[in-house]
């Protein structure tokens, strides 16, 4: 009796590994690189890069400060000629809040003007929302702005 129990419980657990190994047998053969595509690039969105530029990097409270920058479109059969919203994020308590925004055309530059009234350090990122035509994006970078 013992050993039609041991026999069950092999059966069992060979029934289990089977299975589990051919749930995993289709994600195996998948091509290498197709889960790291997003959904949005197998929609057929274009990529887009956003870099930007602070003007200073240490201003008094309320002083204003210039960030320039420009939305690059990294597929080269892509540069419709609509406007894309580019959105500056400060890091406050921990999340990413919107503080100013702007349009301009991929391919194009921007342009913000930007002034804070408490002495701080900020850290900034350029963000472009996805859209129809193009997917998300973040600026590869964090700017520091110290203002005191």
């Amino acid at each position: 009796m013992t050993r039609t129990s041991h026999s069950t419980g092999r059966i069992i657990s060979a029934l289990v590994i089977s299975v589990a190994i051919g749930g995993l047998a289709p994600a195996l053969v998948s091509p290498a690189g197709a889960a790291s595509l997003s959904s949005s690039v197998e929609a057929g969105k274009g990529k887009v890069k956003v870099e930007g530029k602070l003007g200073k990097d240490h201003v008094k409270v309320n002083e204003k400060v210039d960030l320039k920058g420009n939305l690059q479109v990294l597929d080269a059969a892509r540069s419709e000629q609509t406007v894309e919203t580019v959105i500056v994020q400060q890091l406050q308590a921990g999340a990413w809040v919107n503080i100013a925004d702007t349009t301009c055309r991929p391919n194009g530059g921007f342009s913000f003007s930007l002034s804070f009234n408490l002495s701080a350090t900020v850290s900034l990122r350029l963000y472009h929302p996805e859209t129809a035509l193009y997917a998300a994006a973040y600026s590869a970078s964090t700017l520091t702005l110290r203002v005191g």
